[in-house]
């Protein structure tokens, strides 16, 4: 695959985010994780799991609209047998959001069963909404509160500061900043960061990029990349797209950096297929084992 070269990220807010984690930790019931469903451990900061080891979790598989389907199944019980309620949807249309509500409840029994005994009732269920950069935080809350209270943008790093969205009487959200990791020691998960969006392209070679996606589809799902942009799959991947696509240059020459930004946004936006990267960590048959 072609090398992107050494992706560093060090945005000093980011510091300031891991620090609100840690202050307002103790103010909330649980913890919900957006990631992101077409790179379901890649988009997991492992800060975060450090951090909020000591609360249960609720796992929020957004974009599962433009993932595969298989993979996302076999993902969710991998987090669902390490504890984590995980719930399946896409926060753009609201797919699967009917669900969020009662498996926090369900995962959250314990808590509302002592608060009843204890004559509580009423009290708001308090949960911190973590995730990296680009996940959909923002449309998720969007959703659930019905309102446009939070800035929702293509680009990360929209959400600035901190803010508790009321999604009902007995539910209340705190939107945390997207955080990423000051470094990333694994280049293969910020490849796929950078190919879904979540490291900003301004810091990343978008020629580079586009040809190491183009080259990684082709490896592993040649049908649907030849399908879209109708090409042999054996010379250049950006240069073919931008023949068969019309997109030349002066002289005739394929204008390959249009053809990277259209197989970046194309891949992006589901248009090629549906696709997830992060391979499952074990096959159907393992699974039923692992949960049976």
């Amino acid at each position: 695959m072609s090398e992107v070269g050494n992706i560093q990220w060090f945005p000093g807010h980011m510091t300031k985010t891991k620090r609100l984690i840690e202050a307002d930790l103790k103010l909330v019931d649980a913890v919900v994780e957006v990631i992101d469903a077409r790179i379901p451990e890649s988009s997991r900061n492992p800060m975060i799991d450090e951090i909020c080891s000591g609360k249960p979790r609720v796992v929020l598989m957004n974009k599962s609209d433009i993932a595969d389907e298989s993979a996302t199944a076999l993902w969710k019980r991998y987090y669902e047998k390490r504890g984590a309620c995980v719930v399946v949807c896409d926060c753009r249309s609201g797919k699967g959001l009917n669900r969020f509500v009662p498996a926090v409840k369900k995962q959250l029994s314990d808590i509302l069963e002592r608060r009843k005994s204890r004559g509580m009732i009423g009290k708001a269920l308090r949960l911190m909404v973590v995730g990296i950069p680009n996940v959909g935080k923002s449309s998720f809350i969007n959703r659930m509160a019905n309102s446009k209270r939070t800035k929702v943008g293509d680009k990360p790093g929209v959400t600035r500061g901190k803010q508790w969205v009321s999604i009902d009487k007995d539910m209340e959200l705190l939107d945390m900043p997207g955080i990423l990791w000051h470094k990333f020691d694994d280049k293969e998960a910020a490849q796929k960061l950078a190919f879904t969006g979540a490291i900003k392209d301004e810091i990343t070679d978008t020629s580079a990029l586009a040809e190491a996606l183009g080259e990684l589809l082709l490896e592993r799902f040649p049908e649907l990349i030849k399908e879209r942009y109708k090409i042999s799959g054996e010379g250049n991947v950006i240069a073919e797209i931008a023949k068969k696509r019309g997109m030349l240059v002066s002289g005739g020459e394929p204008d390959t950096e249009r053809a990277a930004i259209t197989l970046l946004d194309e891949f992006r936006s589901g248009k090629i297929g549906r696709i997830t990267l992060d391979e499952p960590p074990y096959s159907e048959e393992k699974a039923d084992e692992h949960t049976s």
